[in-house]
């Protein structure tokens, strides 16, 4: 390994690592050390409390989510990137959320899945690294692993986490994704950023779910993102009104969040929207069969979800839609499907339409 042990080589490799960031389409870096001893404690009355769901893995993965040093053997730094992909070119979101004949994606999923594309960046800025100073241990990730991403993120001074648990930056709200690069090499750490969410509770307010139970405290039970994407069972009739026409994913604590005012439009063109899933008609989407859903979902986020439970958020959002012949007719073309589970979602939406 190249010698960097005094200050000064670690300050220039620092500043080296910071334009060789910029370079791979990064638009910030930071390092933190690998205490997260704070966050654990945190974590764990999070999960004892129930709040992850059926995300058993959250559990399972014990201690390597919060000691870095135990997922990956030797590791001293975190370095953290992030990635704006706010898609200016997108239909403007409320008003997509207020017509109830359209379906609601979350921005960050309107394009190509993020996963390879922020893998591919992470090592090719790796690469940089270790062609400077030789051999180093390192892994990268992209929520590949039980990492503390947001925790990791705050610390390296990328942002503070705001009410809502996501990371906000006050030059770039909150609309970016987050990278990492667990490494052995001692490099100087960033300086955290201040907390700048004050007495605002706008998040917490425009909730449709109330699933922020308390000030950065997220019931991810009640959490439309969690109920549209991460479970896979029948969706609680408790929540099924509030989701209103949001198919996957929601937005809503990040389109109040004041901090997004001052967000910054994606330059990758892979997070631009496809097959014009920025305002797609619910009725078009409800017909695609599940060959076309794996065809034109290809490369998209969405497609991880599977058929099922697509069709099943859109049968939600067709019985919260105002009631048409159209609708009703969707609706009944898929009552005899062979999923039980779309075929109970879909006999709840036709009961709205009665």
């Amino acid at each position: 390994m190249t010698e960097i042990n005094t200050a000064s080589a670690m300050n220039s490799l620092y500043q080296k690592m910071q334009a060789w960031a910029q370079s791979h389409g990064f638009q910030q870096l930071g390092i933190s050390d690998v205490d997260l001893s704070e966050t654990e404690a945190r974590f764990n009355t999070w999960i004892e409390a129930g709040f992850h769901g059926e995300m058993d893995y959250m559990d399972r993965h014990g201690t390597l989510r919060t000691r870095p040093e135990e997922l990956v053997n030797g590791t001293v730094r975190v370095i953290t990137v992030r990635m704006d992909y706010w898609p200016d070119a997108a239909a403007e979101p409320w008003s997509v959320i207020n017509d109830d004949q359209k379906g609601f994606v979350s921005r960050y999923a309107l394009g190509r899945d993020y996963h390879k594309l922020m893998r591919k960046r992470l090592q090719l800025l790796a690469d940089d690294i270790k062609a400077e100073v030789g051999d180093m241990g390192y892994r990268v990730f992209c929520d590949s692993a039980p990492v503390m991403e947001k925790a990791l993120a705050e610390k390296s001074g990328i942002g503070w986490v705001g009410k809502h648990s996501n990371i906000l930056n006050r030059e770039h709200g909150s609309y970016f994704f987050l990278g990492e690069i667990y490494t052995d090499l001692p490099l100087p750490v960033s300086e955290p950023t201040t907390e700048h969410c004050g007495s605002c509770t706008a998040c917490i307010d425009e909730c449709p779910t109330q699933a922020i139970v308390a000030p950065y405290k997220v019931d991810a039970r009640r959490c439309i993102s969690y109920l549209t994407i991460e479970l896979r069972d029948s969706i609680p009739v408790e929540f099924r009104k509030a989701i209103g026409n949001r198919i996957y994913g929601c937005d809503d604590c990040q389109l109040v969040c004041p901090w997004n005012k001052f967000a910054q439009a994606t330059v990758e063109s892979d997070y631009l929207p496809r097959h014009g899933l920025d305002a797609p008609q619910l009725i078009d989407l409800f017909a695609w069969t599940e060959q076309e859903f794996m065809k034109k979902l290809e490369g998209s986020p969405i497609r991880r979800i599977g058929y099922e439970a697509w069709l099943r958020n859109i049968a939600i959002a067709l019985g919260n839609a105002v009631t048409n012949d159209e609708v009703v007719e969707a609706l009944k073309a898929k009552l005899d499907h062979e999923s039980k589970i779309v075929k109970e979602h879909v006999e709840w939406a036709l009961a709205q339409h009665s």
